[in-house]
């Protein structure tokens, strides 16, 4: 007998006695060895009779290591990767559907041994490896999963980003699209209840949140019930809830077990009401940051950036409108850390744009959240830099196009209520506890900038539907001969107001920079249409400034041909 043959009935031999005995097959360390020895042997020979008395051995062993998971202190995460690598590379020859077994590994093991930084990597490296046969042969696997995967980064951190953005992009699907993004934008929040949880009850190796998870369904049914007939909050512990470390996790934290499950299940987030949220992001930015955390904070902004990439490619124009509404949700809503915040509210707000400028009906389509908006732009500086942008968005866009005007009539509507408002009295910040004079110059600066945009926004939305020009001279000249404090406000007011008695020129430089399959360029002014839209001079008076004589050599009848 060869020493390649030795090698085999030695390795063989380990595994039928593995899978005869009542042990834990993972508590002896010899058996990852041979599990992978004969492997490549099985690799190198190709040998389907190999792999036939391999199998069943391989087969016993992981259904015993997955039983006792949860009576032994050993680690099995290995293992387990060393036979599903065997499973799927020579599940065809066996006739074997390896997915029951991932998804067994999935539930049974990685979300118990997730904080192991061994288990962690060696599983980001099989997903790594085997991703194109696992999205092909289970597509919907990773999208299931990706909680899961998400507890992985976030625990431990950059060391494994690489590998995570490796296989990123097979968590996007049309089930997984719109629940993804909060969880990405949560990720840091992810990384506290974590710590929570091995604060309250030790180490997260072994243990199994997914447990604390189902012993909490009744409380949280109960909760839920209390808070949609009686109006109390879920979460409220009355004078207990200081003591938030010691309770149960169940009992004390209910928004915490949505961020710590480990199956995508389809459902959007919880809004953030919940009392032990906000105490718990309290007590934790009063002290210092973990290390974990501080990674968590920037990673999540990058994995934000991979998600809007592929969603720009790999998703649809109505999972994309279905999300815009959850991005304006969550703008304001995000861990609060100063350079986080500036990070992801870039991103969300450059997808946002993105997203109107290739699709401007959105804003038509999207009105109604639009508009909740633009009413909470006095709320606090977040919500107002969103209102600033949206109302941007519908001036540029036109309010969603020529062929939605009720739409921009609505749109229109809720910007002269934006602008009456500020004009009659100064309610810009009053959801926040702003005193002194620092503040007070802030909110008159926020107001101010909001004015502009609004005013502008009225402009550009009457110059592209004629029908509103009206409405938008009375609310311009209400703006002009307020003689507000600050002056770029009613001039710029004043500014629009004479374009509107230049058509042509208005069209220019307030028009759509599209008008039906012909591109006009801002600033610019078709002369060609110029015989049948001016009504006032031509503006020649812009060089009224230069001396000397004029820098042409054509006549009036070359630029405006008669019929």
């Amino acid at each position: 007998m060869g020493d390649k043959d030795k090698e085999w009935e030695s390795h063989l031999r380990s595994l039928s006695s593995a899978a005869r005995d009542s042990a834990d097959p993972a508590a002896d360390p010899s058996l990852l060895n041979s599990v992978k020895s004969l492997y490549e042997l099985c690799k190198s020979d190709k040998s389907d009779e190999l792999v036939a008395r391999v199998y069943p051995l391989l087969n016993k062993i992981f259904h015993r290591c997955v039983a006792s998971i949860s009576q032994t202190q050993a680690s099995s995460g290995l293992l387990l990767l060393a036979i599903l690598q065997f499973f799927l590379d020579f599940g065809d020859i066996v006739l074997l559907d390896a997915e029951a077994s991932l998804r067994t590994f999935f539930r049974s093991c990685l979300s118990r041994e997730f904080a192991d930084p061994v288990v962690a990597e060696a599983s980001l490296a099989f997903l790594s490896s085997n991703k194109t046969k696992l999205l092909k042969a289970f597509p919907t696997l990773f999208p299931q999963f990706f909680p899961l995967m998400l507890k992985l980064i976030a625990w431990n951190g950059e060391k494994l980003k690489n590998s995570f953005l490796s296989i990123f992009s097979g968590f996007i699907s049309p089930g997984s699209f719109i629940p993804l993004f909060p969880a990405l934008v949560d990720l840091p929040i992810l990384v506290v209840a974590l710590e929570k949880v091995e604060r309250s009850s030790g180490s997260l190796v072994g243990s199994s949140i997914a447990s604390i998870q189902k012993s909490a369904a009744p409380e949280m049914l109960l909760a839920l019930m209390d808070e949609a007939y009686t109006g109390s909050m879920i979460g409220d512990g009355g004078a207990d809830s200081e003591s938030e470390d010691s309770a149960p996790m169940a009992a004390a934290d209910p928004i915490f077990l949505d961020l710590l499950k480990d199956e995508n299940e389809g459902l959007a987030e919880r809004h953030w009401t919940s009392p032990a949220m906000a105490s718990a992001l309290q007590a934790v930015i009063s002290t210092p940051l973990s290390n974990r955390l501080k990674e968590a904070l920037k990673i999540a902004p990058q994995l934000l950036d991979s998600y809007f990439k592929l969603a720009v490619y790999d998703a649809n124009d109505s999972l994309i409108c279905a999300l815009i509404p959850l991005i304006m949700a969550r703008y304001s809503t995000l861990f609060p850390d100063k350079m986080f915040c500036y990070e992801v509210q870039k991103r969300l707000l450059e997808f946002m744009l993105s997203a109107f400028h290739r699709s401007p009906h959105f804003i038509a389509l999207l009105k109604k959240p639009i508009v909740d908006r633009l009413g909470e732009a006095y709320d606090n500086p977040g919500k107002t830099e969103l209102g600033l942008q949206l109302c941007w968005a519908i001036g540029e866009y036109g309010g969603g196009g020529e062929s939605h005007k009720d739409a921009a009539r609505e749109l229109f509507e809720s910007l002269e209520l934006l602008l009456y408002e500020n004009l009659s009295a100064s309610r810009l910040g009053l959801g926040e506890a702003a005193h002194g004079s620092g503040s007070s110059s802030f909110r008159k600066s926020s107001q101010s900038r909001l004015l502009c945009f609004v005013v502008t926004a009225i402009a550009k939305l009457a110059t592209y539907h004629r029908e509103l020009l009206p409405r938008a001279r009375v609310s311009l000249a209400k703006v002009a001969r307020s003689r507000l404090s600050d002056a770029r406000v009613w001039k710029r007011a004043q500014d629009y107001l004479g374009l509107m008695n230049e058509p042509a020129i208005c069209l220019s430089v307030l028009g759509p920079s599209t008008s039906g399959k012909l591109t006009q360029h801002p600033g610019t002014i078709n002369w060609n249409e110029g015989h049948k839209k001016m009504i006032a001079h031509i503006p020649f008076y812009i060089l009224g400034g230069q001396e000397g004589p004029p820098p042409h050599d054509f006549s009036i009848l070359d630029i405006l041909p008669t019929e």
